[in-house]
């Protein structure tokens, strides 16, 4: 009787293959960590047009894997503030009073967000956030 085994193949023990697999391992590593994107952690000074008004809040964040916690402080008082990171996507989460609602794209360089605000369903609108 045969058995198939299927999945990751082993890497060979020596010789060129050796060394292609282990270059081709070593690109893989630096590709994965770099879709993890960048490290959100600090201070973020926002820029928020909504159509109830405009405002310029600051966020301090700490980011530990996909989690996001931290403050708010700005218009609406200061809150504790939860989220989550998933490769570009950002949402940022509070309550004032009403849930707060921030859901926007991480740039490239990893130093802006940009993206929707929802506040509380009383007003919504856009919002930049820079690190600083």
């Amino acid at each position: 009787m045969k058995i198939a085994v299927t999945g990751f193949p082993l890497p060979p023990k020596s010789g060129y293959n050796s060394v292609m697999f282990r270059r081709a391992f070593a690109t893989l590593i630096l590709l994965t960590s770099s879709a993890l994107g960048a490290d959100l952690t600090g201070t973020w000074l926002a820029d928020v047009q909504t159509d109830a008004g405009n405002g310029t809040p600051k966020f301090v964040l700490k980011q530990e894997g996909g989690k996001l916690t931290g403050t708010y402080s700005g218009a609406l008082g200061e809150a504790k503030v939860t989220g989550t990171v998933t490769g570009q996507d950002v949402t940022i989460e509070f309550n004032a009073g009403a849930p707060i609602v921030y859901i926007g794209k991480l740039d490239e360089a990893g130093k802006t967000i940009t993206g929707t605000c929802d506040l509380g369903g009383q007003a919504s609108g856009t919002f930049k956030a820079v690190k600083q």
